[in-house]
């Protein structure tokens, strides 16, 4: 709570349009309105979303499940020690043969891990002619893991992550 009021600050709390009214703890309130919205209260500006001329957004984007990367980092970490990987797909959720939004059947080939270390930098000189290489001490040096579902449509394989692939419908 901050002096003088009795209720805590809540920034996620909807305040009325137009005005802001709130009690002391003295015997006393007051309230005004304002034409306009206060702090956080008002609405985006064009340039906070440069692409739409009203100022909304106009994209529907795919739900994603929260610490997905933390999710796909387990997968990787239990997959790589299971005794049964079939059994592992199956509780991730990852379908043998499953089809996609535009209806293409995919059959799961292979799940593809891989390790990478990255030992050195590469940064272009002025004028991008050349480089300078730069190997990086020990205490620099890190490791990545990948992640792919290798999947066959009938005419090529592609590779689908950890999220495309739980997305498929299992058939």
């Amino acid at each position: 709570m901050h002096r003088g009021h009795d209720e805590p600050y809540n920034p996620y709390a909807v305040r009325p349009a137009g005005g802001h009214a709130h009690a002391h703890a003295e015997a006393h309130s007051h309230s005004h309105s304002h034409s306009h919205a206060h702090g956080h209260n008002r609405g985006t500006v064009q340039w906070q979303t440069p692409h739409d001329p009203h100022g909304g957004d106009v994209h529907e984007h795919a739900p994603h499940e929260p610490d997905l990367d933390l999710v796909e980092t387990a997968f990787v970490e239990g997959f790589r020690h299971t005794g049964d990987p079939t059994s592992f797909l199956r509780l991730a959720g990852i379908p043998f043969v499953g089809r996609r939004a535009d209806g293409a059947e995919l059959k799961l080939l292979r799940v593809a891990l891989g390790t990478s270390a990255d030992m050195a930098s590469l940064t272009p000189h002025l004028g991008g002619g050349s480089f300078r290489y730069d190997p990086l001490p020990a205490a620099m040096v890190s490791k990545r893991s990948s992640l792919a579902f290798v999947y066959f449509d009938g005419r090529a394989t592609m590779e689908l992550t950890f999220e495309e692939a739980r997305a498929l419908s299992p058939v």
